[in-house]
């Protein structure tokens, strides 16, 4: 993507349902013979993606993109194997693991892939499933999980509060016999989207947004139409945008109450923050303050949100810390952020940033969805010209990114890779 430098971003623009919730609705559908209706699904790679993972298993998928809706037709016998070549392009795909093991008595999902961000284990999902009763084996690069007689509600620590391994156990648990409690149960507003979703489908589920959920499970689930919840951290990623770029920014369809901490942090840089009846409106007509940022799981700052963060505070007044406690690998893309004369140290899981008036444009290389949408607000702050290369990460997450960046007065392109294989 070429990025030209220089502009200040103004209008209003809308934003469609959270792709780190549709996903997890869109495997929920296992979990009941019939066709499920999701609406608000974003038009982005990774829906696609989960689409054909439902499609191999026995699923009829259709995506009405004008829409914005996709109908899931589950079978009566679903198969239950996710192969490799998907599941290695989309860590989300492992969220079919717990509706799989609970209505087929049998899983086989590849261990996953995704975004160079860092170590994620899968032991607080395999250890929730043997609490509930499955036997659980690595096979050939597969995650195997067998529970042929059926799932038995038992209670569950997590020893983080993981949101994959509280959406697997979660739909594994409904269809359990007896009562499940998860207890440091991850609290974010995609959790409690599953939880609404769930429940249409006749789930019988406590707690949710609270840190321990209690399940009691039911002998079957029905097909349900959901609307999902909108996507926060697309969200964030403009109100940051337009703080940078020192502009004004109205974005519609958001839920300020699902970003506190965001719009917290957003005032400490001297932005006007205005909480609309459906949206938020942010404002900044000097140069933003250094702010201070901690990652933690909800409600505490958003990781997926620190590398646009890191970018705010690489262009603000003074100097901030930013401390990153949820992947250890996400200050990988400082040295792109550096390339384009960043002022950065990092030491650890801490990055010290020393703000300067401009960066200067430079061809940088993205390495997930967050360092692309980083690395291309940066470049909207910088002298000259910045290319980002590899921004098919972008895709996966955000509909339209470029397109909407016009919108707002961005001048940006797609342009042929030149890092791209063979270039």
């Amino acid at each position: 993507m070429r990025v030209e430098g220089g502009v200040r971003l103004a209008g209003e623009i809308r934003v469609g349902g959270a792709k780190n919730s549709v996903l997890k609705l869109m495997a929920a559908t296992l979990l009941a013979q019939g066709t499920s209706t999701l609406h608000e699904v974003p038009d982005i790679l990774d829906v696609e993606i989960m689409a054909e993972l439902l499609r191999r298993l026995g699923c009829t998928v259709t995506h009405d993109r004008a829409a914005a809706t996709v109908f899931i037709d589950v079978p009566e016998r679903l198969g239950h194997q996710a192969d490799y070549d998907l599941v290695r392009r989309m860590r989300a795909s492992i969220c079919v693991l717990g509706p799989l093991v609970a209505r087929c008595g049998q899983a086989d999902v590849a261990r996953p892939g995704g975004d160079a961000i860092g170590v994620r284990p899968l032991d607080l999902h395999v250890d929730g499933l043997v609490r509930l009763g499955a036997t659980v084996e690595t096979e050939h690069g597969y995650i195997v999980a067998k529970a042929p007689a059926g799932l038995v509600g038992a209670p569950i620590w997590l020893d983080f509060p993981s949101v994959g391994a509280t959406e697997n156990l979660l739909m594994a648990a409904v269809l359990a016999t007896g009562t499940t409690v998860i207890d440091n149960a991850a609290r974010e507003p995609e959790i409690v989207d599953l939880c609404h979703l769930l429940t249409a489908m006749g789930a019988r589920i406590g707690g949710a947004g609270s840190s321990t959920l209690e399940v009691e499970g039911v002998p079957a689930l029905h097909p349900a139409e959901h609307t999902s919840v909108p996507d926060r951290i697309v969200v964030g990623t403009w109100l940051i945008a337009a703080v940078m770029t020192r502009g004004d920014v109205t974005v519609r369809n958001a839920r300020p109450e699902h970003l506190e901490m965001v719009l917290d942090k957003l005032a400490g840089t001297g932005a006007q923050i205005d909480r609309l009846d459906d949206g938020v409106r942010v404002a900044c007509e000097r140069r933003p303050s250094a702010v201070d940022v901690v990652t933690l799981p909800y409600p505490g700052f958003p990781t997926d949100l620190q590398p646009m963060l890191l970018a705010l505070n690489a262009v603000a007044d003074g100097s901030a810390m930013v401390t990153e406690n949820v992947y250890e690998a996400r200050f990988v893309f400082v040295d792109e952020l550096q390339r384009l004369g960043a002022d950065i140290r990092t030491d650890g899981h801490h990055a010290v940033v020393r703000g300067r008036e401009r960066l200067s444009g430079a061809p940088v290389r993205a390495t997930d969805i967050r360092a692309a949408a980083g690395l291309v607000l940066a470049g909207l702050v910088a002298d000259g010209v910045t290319t980002v290369s590899e921004v098919h990460h972008l895709d996966r997450g955000y509909p339209d990114f470029d397109a909407q960046l016009r919108t707002l007065g961005a001048t940006v392109a797609r342009e042929p890779d030149p890092f791209a294989a063979g270039g």
